[in-house]
């Protein structure tokens, strides 16, 4: 971040919690770091594209998560791979597969490590896990082929989301799929943890592009036949989207595209009432308009981001199409803002969605997720969990998940704080509220603070209905609430899939299923 961009967050925390100053920890350095000898060392034959460099085993150790960030401060690397792969090909993928079950070690797939739910975390238990391996797919980053007719493409699993999009666009066309970590996240990983996307409504996951898959797993490689649709049986595309790398390595796929915008309406409108932002975009998504853009703030949030001064919630709204002018649709949705006592800050055609209240908070949005680089050593503890509730439950469900969230902050660091509120996307029967909450930690209890309050919000989710997540994965810090909400026979099923795919049980263990 800008030195102008640290001062207004730490401006904003030093008046939260009545601070001149924050106790601030010294990040180590990556010589400063102890890492222990690669327990192996790969054979000739993969030596041109494995490695055991400081570097590279430091920067696969942890995704983004907020323990992440703090056993990285605290110089802890001891879950470092011994050795990090980058293979060239599937054929070189399989080789890894092949030795690392040679040796016991465990398989960590990576695309760009933006994890922020524990999911790329090596695991080594000394027993069935001698060693701990990192499979990093960056050098499969390639739009293989462009179908302009059927309008889809074929692009390897490693493409990242820049690459991707630079590759795509002297055709004419776009994936479309923008989630907040799009400059340091892959294909691969989209479609391994349901990733959620750019627009708001209709097309909200990865899922919703992906054509068909090819996958090398530890059996061999499974490629789907790429279809518009099919009635045949459950899907084998929906067995490995989201799969997190526990059954395959997805190595390529053909994903449907979209046609580059070239119409937008946007809009920002403030609400006296979350809850009447709320209800007005319940009314837009059930009339059909599918904005690809229709998020909501609560006052904090707003205040939070600079987007308004903490009076008022704000809905951030827009429309896009490659084809004609969405000038009705953002007509009708202005209508029903009104009717829940929306009044509009600004609406009208082009680039609105970076002006205004609705630029400031996009603004917020991209660049608020390098703030825990100097937020984590200054002690604060500041994390979101997302999740998603049918619209007769939702008031009632954000008042039971606030009050559990903030009455654990107060416990676990007996400072009080607020935990704010925002819609990520929608849908006919419900939204997916994304929380966020800040607290004042305390070094050396940052860890066991985060974790006390994160166990409140989760028991909250789940006992009120929820999921534990809409589209920031499972991984292993949501584990337990995962078991709890899917059914038990399901798991059993897919623990024999994986059994059958992954017979050793080394695809990134302990993630989404126990060996």
């Amino acid at each position: 971040m800008t030195a102008e961009e640290q001062a207004f967050v730490l401006g904003r925390y030093r008046e939260k919690f009545a601070r001149d100053a924050f106790e601030t920890k010294v990040v180590p350095r990556l010589e400063d770091l102890a890492l222990r000898a690669p327990r192996v060392v790969p054979p000739a034959s993969l030596a041109a594209f494995c490695t055991s460099d400081r570097y590279d085993r430091a920067a696969h150790a942890y995704g983004k998560s907020y323990p992440d960030y703090v056993r990285a401060m605290l110089g802890d690397y001891d879950s470092a791979p011994d050795v990090v792969a980058y293979p060239r090909n599937e054929t070189e993928i399989a080789a890894v597969m092949d030795w690392a079950g040679g040796v016991s070690a465990s398989l960590t797939p990576f695309g760009g490590g933006s994890s922020v739910c524990g999911g790329v975390e090596p695991r080594v238990d000394g027993i069935r896990y001698k060693a701990a391996v990192t499979l990093d797919l960056r050098n499969l980053g390639n739009v293989v082929e462009v179908d302009q007719i059927s309008r889809a493409a074929l692009i390897e699993g490693g493409a990242f989301g820049p690459s991707l999009e630079n590759q795509l666009k002297p055709h004419g066309v776009t994936l479309r799929h923008f989630p907040q970590s799009f400059e340091y996240s892959t294909l691969g990983g989209w479609i391994a943890t349901r990733s959620g996307g750019h627009f708001a409504s209709l097309y909200t996951h990865i899922d919703d592009f992906v054509e068909s898959l090819r996958v090398v797993t530890p059996r061999g490689i499974m490629e789907t036949r790429r279809l518009p649709g099919s009635g045949a049986g459950p899907s084998p595309d929906r067995m490995f989207i989201g799969s997190e790398g526990t059954l395959g390595v997805i190595s390529r796929a053909w994903m449907r595209l979209q046609p580059r915008p070239k119409f937008r309406a946007g809009a920002s409108v403030r609400f006296h009432s979350f809850f009447g932002a709320a209800r007005a975009l319940r009314a837009i998504a059930q009339a059909g308009l599918y904005p690809s853009n229709c998020r909501i703030l609560d006052a904090q949030e707003a205040f939070n981001t600079g987007a308004a001064d903490g009076s008022v919630a704000i809905m951030v709204l827009g429309f896009e199409s490659g084809d004609h002018s969405p000038d009705a649709w953002m007509a009708r949705a202005l209508e029903c803002c009104a009717d829940h006592g929306g009044i509009p800050e600004a609406a009208k055609a082009g680039d609105a969605h970076l002006e205004g209240a609705a630029g400031i908070w996009r603004n917020a949005f991209i660049r608020m997720p390098y703030a825990r680089e100097f937020l984590t050593p200054a002690g604060i503890i500041n994390d979101t969990f997302e999740t998603a509730i049918t619209w007769e439950r939702f008031e009632s469900f954000h008042d039971k998940v606030k009050e559990a969230t903030e009455r654990a902050i107060l416990e676990a660091t007996g400072v009080k704080s607020e935990v704010t509120c925002r819609f990520t996307h929608v849908y006919p029967d419900g939204p997916a509220p994304y929380f966020s909450f800040h607290a004042l930690g305390r070094h050396g209890a940052l860890l066991e603070q985060w974790q006390a309050i994160k166990n409140a919000a989760s028991d909250a989710l789940i006992e009120a209905g929820g999921t534990i997540t809409h589209h920031h994965a499972v991984g292993r810090d949501h584990r337990p609430w995962y078991d709890r909400q899917r059914p038990e026979l399901f798991a059993t099923a897919f623990r024999a899939a994986k059994r059958e795919l992954d017979p050793q049980g080394m695809l990134n263990p302990g993630v989404l299923i126990s060996p």
